[in-house]
């Protein structure tokens, strides 16, 4: 007769002949450890639910419904988004929303690294095998740590956003479309040890459609003289007959007003007004916005988007006869760096004002297609950091918003340009009438209000190069009188 099983025995429990025996503490630990990869697992997905489980239920309450609730709203954003496009900009640029979404995206970050680390005491790791207990520090660590990262990163992108905004943003006063254009005048400015301030180099209006985003580059030689002003300005009040002193030139009315402030009596910058004042006269246009770019941090900005390819007509001079000639830019189309861009847009060696404003027309519309929003995503914080460093502008932060619409919109298009310079225009004297026709059919043109002008028979000569620029001083420069300065290039 066989004996029967003690209910203490191993065999009692069913376990298989020859099978090796498990301390029922180890199984315990072993129940408790899986325990606690689920209270990570749940903290990860739904914060707050550890608590709610197995802890301190006030705490699980309070972080799973923030959770839902920050849930919410960001899936509400994201169907408004949807419908709205225009949105997504006006959040980026709203400074007062940039600083509170800074402030939540940290504390959430600190909130949920502490939901792991409770999750893992509630865990009771002290009751784990010493493998099992390394493992979960490892895990909960790794994933505490993880969280918090990302949203810490987050945080410090968008106060790299807001602080942004708020140094590039002018204080000028939010204004309309004009005749259903944008006017912005973008001024190149040149800054030395040896000069006081900042000198225009480079004067180029961008008339932009206010619906289409369709973009009329307008350049202005710095070289122009006997001009007349805006009337009614405090220019054309001192040069009734125009800008007609000797030596006088388009690039030196900010530098006559600044040795003149008196005259300008409250006015904050009279530098800025009085040149505003002469492209006016010159143009006819009303200047809605004007922004500042420091050549010198210019090539900063290039450098932080990974260059910009460019096709290099003939060989450039990087240097100049002053300073001496340091290098040569090879001819071809290559991706330049900053510092190679910025001689590619200033270089006058071998060549003249005019093809160096048909290559600076180059560079602006091969910024605008060439920096993807992907790109200016991956290199955001070093764009923020070199466009601080190099633009001062009037255009107020709420307006932002309308001016990043129309740039994308104006990605998918062609720009056209206009030049106010020889053989069109004799700078030294030049009809105003005629620029002023000019340039009202250029932005008819653009707006498909008239025809392209015929074009004329180019001879032989005509496809020659000068200065890096398609054309000749005596035909005209290719990018500076087109329907598409992309093509021109």
């Amino acid at each position: 007769m066989s004996s029967l099983s003690s209910p203490s025995s191993p065999s009692g429990l069913g376990r298989p002949s020859g099978a090796p025996a498990t301390p029922l503490a180890d199984r315990a630990a072993q129940v408790r450890f899986r325990r606690a990869l689920s209270l990570m697992a749940m903290t990860l997905v739904a914060p707050g639910t550890a608590q709610l489980v197995a802890g301190n239920r006030r705490v699980g309450l309070v972080a799973f419904r923030t959770y839902l609730g920050l849930l919410a709203i960001g899936a509400v954003t994201v169907v408004m988004i949807a419908f709205d496009h225009g949105l997504a900009l006006d959040l980026a640029v709203n400074t007062t929303l940039l600083f509170w979404l800074n402030i939540v995206l940290m504390a959430v970050a600190i909130g949920w690294a502490y939901l792991f680390v409770d999750a893992w005491r509630i865990g009771q790791p002290q009751s784990y095998s010493m493998s099992h207990r390394r493992l979960s520090v490892g895990l909960n660590g790794v994933l505490a740590l993880g969280v918090a990262g990302v949203l810490l990163f987050s945080a410090h992108i968008v106060a790299v956003q807001r602080g942004f905004i708020v140094a590039v943003s002018g204080d000028g006063e939010a204004t309309s479309a004009t005749h259903g254009r944008y006017n912005v005048l973008l001024i190149g400015g040149d800054s030395g040890d040896d000069r006081f301030g900042l000198r225009t180099d480079s004067m180029t209006v961008a008339s932009i459609d206010e619906e289409t985003g369709k973009t009329v580059l307008v350049g202005l030689p710095r070289n122009m003289a006997n001009f007349p002003f805006r009337k009614g300005s405090v220019m054309a009040e001192q040069f009734p007959d125009g800008f007609d002193c000797d030596g006088c030139m388009l690039n030196g009315v900010s530098t006559w007003a600044q040795d003149n402030t008196k005259l300008f009596g409250d006015i904050k910058d009279p530098g800025m007004d009085a040149t505003i004042s002469a492209i006016e006269g010159i143009t006819d246009l009303t200047i809605n916005y004007w922004v500042m770019v420091n050549l010198d941090g210019f090539r900063g900005l290039v450098d932080a988007v990974g260059g910009v390819t460019l096709d290099v007509r003939e060989p450039l001079n990087i240097g100049n006869a002053h300073d001496g000639v340091v290098n040569t830019l090879p001819a071809g189309k290559r991706r330049l760096n900053g510092y190679q861009t910025l001689w590619y847009a200033r270089s006058r060696e071998g060549s003249d004002d005019y093809s160096r404003m048909a290559r600076q027309k180059c560079v602006m519309s091969a910024m605008l297609a060439q920096v993807s929003p992907a790109s200016a995503v991956r290199n955001f914080a070093s764009i923020a950091k070199a466009t601080s460093d190099m633009v001062q502008t009037s255009i107020p932060a709420s307006e932002f918003d309308t001016f990043l619409d129309l740039g994308m919109k104006a990605k998918s298009q062609k720009i056209g340009s206009i030049s106010l310079v020889p053989p069109a225009i004799v700078t030294a004297h030049p009809d105003i009438a005629k620029v002023r026709q000019m340039v009202r059919n250029a932005i008819d043109r653009s707006e498909g209000k008239a025809k392209a002008p015929a074009k004329r028979k180019r001879s032989a000569s005509s496809t020659s190069m000068t200065g890096g620029s398609r054309g000749t001083l005596k035909e005209g420069y290719a990018a500076n009188d087109s329907e598409d300065v992309a093509s021109a290039c």
